[in-house]
């Protein structure tokens, strides 16, 4: 079947129908680590637009509804483990589709040590703070013992990683929704839904200036709504279970987005929200303490949860692209091969691990925890955000096509307008990740994340060298990127 591996006898393909729509669906949301963007990233806006930061989270909801939409549809399509690899594929070109792959590794390989940087030094400065004798700067320990982790976790196979990410998925929302509620309390007669206006945006980014500025820097919390994507070959019904995954993460953690924004800016305050932060007093972890004590321990935890739950979602997907592209030997054919016994793609998780230890370390002792932090996330931003407009435009060209549409007639409105609405969200947001000062709200990139765009440039420029290789060589390697194996019999999970 075409859904084995062809890299010997012992090989044997992904396992299918292994998990539903509630562990496809925590792929997603934990792809989206919301514990991490709520505490980390969301704050980033308040900056540009003060207390009405809440309806610049609402506009971010709205923009990337749109790109989940033209995901879904594709998805409902083409469930392959490929993914967005085989959408741009089909929708766009082969070349498309393998670049896309080549970009969305990189993605994936990037999204551990991003987070397990940030879990490394948060759990050391966090116990140097109580504790001094302990040494802020001894945070590698704890990045390599969540990378440990996630490694088993992958390794028993998705049913074991899905079910983890779903324990901590539900765990890190509960905290921070309870805190949510207690932030509302504490605000009492202050609440008020004038956040949703442009009345408290700071004097440097007035009215809607500010509101647009924030939605721009508070997209990238959503980056990761299609991380479900990835698992089609192993969901039950995958042709509706990973379009609803999508959706419903999209929409379900953007509301949890707004909750929890709303929440802060009531209870700091709207008119002094853009000194709001990401650590120190004013921020979640810091109104907690000051407000509830110990609960503060549960915000810490929760953000734990977050790195660990993002880390093996970003793991899932590594491998399953690496696999896919093994599989018709567009990537090493060893990464296609997979544990006879728990069906996961031992070797390419393998090297997703290795990957994560070397880019963690490498980059965390030498240019320090937090830099590397952000230049982890600079490259992820950079290519995610690329590949999210072109997923748009992948569903313009593949609907386009009659023969795509199973009989269905074409709508103006899903596979026309709603992606071409998707590409001019996150242009802007493209922009404002790579720095480029087009807008007056962009901040250049300063070193060294500023070395992160010339080093995704430089991978890209290898990607396409290496098409032309393909080309040359073996250009069914490249067509075949778009290949559905879901379209073939298969084995079906054991129970």
């Amino acid at each position: 079947m075409a859904a084995e591996t062809t890299t010997g006898s012992a090989t044997t393909g992904l396992r299918r129908d292994a998990i539903g729509l509630r562990e496809v669906l925590f792929q997603s949301i934990t792809d989206m680590a919301p514990a991490a963007a709520v505490a980390a990233s969301i704050p980033a806006g308040a900056g540009y637009a003060g207390g009405s930061l809440p309806l610049s989270v609402l506009f971010a909801l709205i923009a990337c509804l749109l790109t989940a939409s033209s995901v879904g549809l594709l998805a409902r399509h083409l469930p392959a483990a490929g993914s967005l690899a085989t959408y741009a594929a089909r929708g766009i070109h082969p070349a498309a589709g393998f670049l896309t792959a080549w970009g969305y590794v990189l993605v994936a390989v990037l999204i551990p040590p991003l987070v397990l940087l940030q879990l490394g030094f948060t759990v050391a400065s966090t116990i140097n703070g109580d504790f001094a004798g302990y040494p802020a700067n001894l945070w590698w320990p704890w990045s390599i013992a969540g990378a440990v982790i996630v490694l088993a976790a992958g390794y028993y196979g998705i049913r074991t990683s899905a079910r983890l990410g779903t324990i901590l998925g539900v765990s890190e929302i509960a905290v921070f929704v309870v805190l949510a509620v207690f932030f509302m309390v504490h605000a009492g007669g202050h609440n008020t839904l004038s956040v949703f206006g442009t009345g408290h945006t700071p004097s440097g980014y007035k009215g809607l200036t500010g509101v647009i500025a924030g939605s721009v820097y508070t997209v990238l919390a959503f980056g990761g709504f299609e991380g479900a994507t990835p698992l089609a070959e192993e969901s039950r019904d995958p042709k509706r279970t990973v379009q609803k995954a999508v959706l419903f993460a999209t929409l379900g953690i953007g509301l949890f987005y707004v909750l929890t924004t709303y929440a802060a800016a009531v209870a700091f305050g709207p008119d002094k929200f853009a000194t709001f932060t990401s650590s120190g007093a004013s921020s979640w972890e810091g109104m907690a303490k000051n407000l509830y004590g110990l609960f503060w321990f549960f915000v810490f935890l929760a953000i734990v949860n977050s790195t660990i739950a993002n880390a093996n979602a970003g793991v899932n997907i590594s491998s399953r692209i690496s696999f896919a592209m093994g599989r018709i030997h567009a990537f090493p054919a060893a990464l296609a091969r997979v544990h006879p016994t728990h069906r996961s793609p031992v070797l390419a998780i393998a090297a997703s691990f290795a990957a994560t230890c070397a880019v963690t370390l490498g980059l965390g002792l030498g240019y320090g925890p937090v830099n590397a932090f952000a230049m982890t996330g600079t490259g992820i931003v950079i290519v995610l955000v690329a590949i999210y407009i072109l997923m748009n435009v992948a569903c313009i060209g593949f609907f386009a096509s009659a023969a795509n549409r199973g009989g269905r007639a074409w709508n103006p409105f899903l596979h026309l307008i709603v992606p071409v609405l998707g590409i001019a969200a996150f242009v802007p947001a493209w922009l404002t990740s790579a720095g480029i000062k087009v807008f007056s709200f962009v901040v250049p990139l300063t070193a060294p994340a500023s070395y992160m765009g010339p080093g995704v440039a430089g991978f890209m420029v290898l990607g396409v060298i290496y098409l032309g290789y393909l080309y040359a060589r073996h250009p069914q390697r490249v067509t075949e990127v778009g290949l559905v194996h879901l379209d073939e019999p298969a084995e079906t999970a054991q129970t």
